[in-house]
């Protein structure tokens, strides 16, 4: 098994990945707050984590992986109250949304997708816990909070001061605090609030607790990597972090990894400040590969600057590759598994050798690129057993390392390509659909055949499996 290095953000150095559990990495991803639909910033970390994943899978890693919703949320209340439905409907419809943005994205399900909503006994035990041990107080209206300066070390992952603080985001400042650094773990509810009981009083949970309480439920006191998107540094992580300890006397991870944020003129790509691009937009303009590889080109510590020039070179990229796949797969439409050999070796080595370093995607990608050239040299030249080799590196072996190539390659014909896309979206909602009825999901599992069924796809459940059939199929399309 390939040595590891990681940037740990707590230690600010590169460190070797030494799982707690020998060959099992355990790593825990924050996911989106389910308002709205997913943008090309959101996608970043799921990427990202999804391709290291599958890299150190390569490698010869049992990976557990959870990625949570946060599924109540004063946004979600305020979409709600918007639409005039409940929170859940727009919970449960983002989610749905959510999945189907993955899949468009060849990005994989988490082995566990929990919602905070299942969760919120857990939670409440949890809180119980902080204020026995002296680290939370009730205010007078029943909202609890956590005593920010009972940890001595408050601050550590973001390197931020204490005494340089003013209430992090999601944290009303008011009068009822000690400290106006405490932060909630848990809230009162105004009028017309979704509730759930507790000893304090009729709320719901405050949003950095969530995460503490699903890792440690599904992952164990202390895992080994937790990751999101570096603007949850400070408060969120910093928040975890603080809980945990306040729980268990140990972090919640034993290492940290932060992905750098998509720039658009200066600002983070945020729906707060409307200058966001909806993923599926992206997706359907410059294509998955497209888009995957405009976010894998970069170092994922590194910040991109979002720009549709760099979008649609990235685009051209992956289209030249599908190409150089297609011609190889018209002169031999059923390739064979070639013999490795030195060269093989060596570029295997190199593309391992990358990834292991900090997960240095960029550098991988230009191992890629090298075996592109090498393949069309091949293939021009009539070596048709090195290109053979070529063509095995690049789509059985590093595509689908880093979820790229790894689908069927475009094709020339416009309404081909449509019906293979069309039928792996298919496929793929049903393959979610049967993850949420394994969970006894069962509101969730109808809301995708109901989806379905609306754009005029019937499902079966039969002994062999869930087929389908599209109905009105013509109408559909045109419209």
């Amino acid at each position: 098994m390939s040595k590891v290095y990681i940037t740990d953000t707590l230690t600010k150095e590169k460190v070797p990945l030494e799982p707690i559990e020998p060959g099992i990495v355990k790593m825990y991803v924050c996911g989106p707050t389910v308002y709205n639909y997913i943008h090309i910033g959101n996608a970043r970390p799921m990427v990202v984590f999804d391709a290291f994943r599958r890299f150190l899978e390569f490698i010869g890693y049992k990976v557990v992986m959870v990625q949570n919703f946060t599924d109540i949320d004063d946004k979600i209340i305020n979409e709600a109250k918007e639409w005039g439905v409940d929170w859940k409907t727009v919970a449960d419809t983002f989610i749905a949304e959510y999945f189907h943005d993955a899949h468009l994205l060849g990005v994989r399900a988490a082995n566990f997708h929990p919602r905070t909503t299942d969760f919120v006994d857990d939670i409440v035990n949890a809180v119980q816990k902080i204020i026995k041990n002296g680290y939370g107080y009730v205010a007078a209206n029943g909202d609890v909070y956590f005593s920010v300066r009972k940890l001595a070390d408050y601050g550590k992952l973001s390197g931020k001061n204490p005494d340089d603080l003013r209430a992090g985001a999601r944290v009303d400042v008011n009068e009822l605090k000690r400290d106006p650094i405490d932060f909630v773990l848990w809230k009162s509810a105004k009028p017309g609030e979704p509730t759930w009981q507790s000893p304090w009083c009729a709320g719901r949970p405050g949003w950095h607790i969530e995460c503490s309480v699903m890792s440690q439920k599904l992952l164990g006191d202390m895992f080994d990597i937790h990751g999101g998107g570096e603007d949850l540094i400070f408060p969120h992580h910093e928040d975890e972090i603080a809980q945990s300890e306040a729980l268990t006397g140990k972090p919640p991870a034993k290492y940290w990894m932060h992905n750098g944020m998509i720039i658009v003129r200066g600002d983070k790509m945020s729906k707060s400040l409307g200058n966001t691009f909806l993923l599926r937009e992206a997706v359907r303009r410059y294509g998955k590969d497209g888009v995957k590889l405009f976010l894998l080109s970069k170092h994922y510590r590194s910040p991109i600057e979002f720009s549709d020039d760099l979008l649609d070179d990235n685009s051209k990229a992956a289209l030249r590759v599908h190409a150089a796949l297609n011609r190889f797969r018209e002169k031999y439409p059923y390739p064979l598994v070639p013999k490795e050999d030195e060269e093989m070796k060596g570029m295997i080595q190199r593309f391992t050798e990358a990834l292991s370093d900090d997960f240095n995607t960029p550098v991988a990608l230009s191992v890629i690129f090298d075996a592109l050239r090498e393949l069309n040299k091949s293939m021009d030249s009539g070596n048709d057993e090195r290109a053979l080799k070529m063509y095995h590196l690049i789509k059985r072996v590093f595509g689908p390392i880093l979820g790229i190539f790894d689908t069927e390659s475009p094709k020339k014909s416009e309404s081909s390509a449509v019906s293979t896309n069309l039928d792996v979206l298919i496929k793929s909602l049903i393959e979610v659909r049967n993850e949420f009825r394994k969970a006894k999901q069962f509101e969730l599992a109808d809301k995708i055949r109901n989806v379905l069924s609306e754009s005029g796809v019937k499902l079966f459940d039969t002994p062999e499996g869930t087929k389908y059939e599209i109905i009105e199929q013509e109408r559909k399309m045109e419209g």
